[in-house]
């Protein structure tokens, strides 16, 4: 007799797409520059043939996945690249610390790969102070804009400064009001307050201190 605790065989087969799907939009994620985990679900589900109005996976299962996926295929060689990158950010943070610089995004939760950007929120009363501070030490940069979920779940278009550090690695700067620096925004991939790590924290993450600079 069939326990009535076991799954039906439609909800194993639903369980299995599930994994399935969850495991592509992960491997989209890490290999084809992918950023967007909605549109990598999706992907997945029209890879796997299967409709994407089926329940697809959390972020969070994606992102567990993505993680699992890195340190798989990547060994030595990923690891060794999320040092590089949260090296680099560190060193960053050193030169805008009067900006109050946080690490957020792949770089600090570790799902970074060779293409990533380091994502850094800064405070300041105004974006053009920001912007005098690269003109004054005439580094060169460009503005972009993103919209970003706000505290009570309206949408905003955030101010960005891009920069290239070291020709290594692409920097971009999101623009917050100083009275934000409290409470972060929430997570595009869980909606809970985003992650933030301020430069002692960045430190702790490597393994060994960044070489110290001045300026950029």
């Amino acid at each position: 007799m069939k326990s009535i605790d076991q799954p039906s065989k439609a909800v194993r087969r639903q369980q299995q797409i599930r994994r399935e799907i969850t495991a592509e939009a992960a491997r989209i994620l890490a290999t084809e520059g992918q950023r967007n985990y909605h549109a990598a679900k999706k992907k997945a589900a029209q890879r796997i043939g299967v409709s994407d109005r089926v329940a697809l996976p959390s972020n969070i299962e994606v992102k567990d996945a993505l993680q699992s996926y890195l340190l798989l295929y990547g060994g030595a060689a990923h690891l060794e690249n999320l040092d590089r990158l949260r090296a680099s950010a560190a060193t960053v943070m050193q030169a805008l610390e009067e900006f109050r610089p946080r690490l957020v995004g792949p770089v600090l939760d570790g799902t970074a790969d060779p293409h990533s950007r380091i994502s850094l929120h800064v405070f300041c009363d105004s974006p053009d102070q920001l912007v005098l501070y690269f003109l004054e030490k005439s580094i060169t940069f460009k503005q972009e804009q993103r919209k970003i979920r706000w505290f009570d779940g309206s949408y905003r278009t955030m101010p960005l400064i891009v920069f290239d550090f070291e020709d290594t690695v692409m920097v971009e700067l999101m623009v917050f009001d100083a009275v934000n620096l409290r409470q972060a925004p929430p997570s595009p991939v869980d909606g809970k307050p985003q992650p933030r790590a301020n430069l002692a924290e960045v430190e702790c993450l490597l393994s060994g201190p960044p070489s110290p600079v001045d300026e950029l």
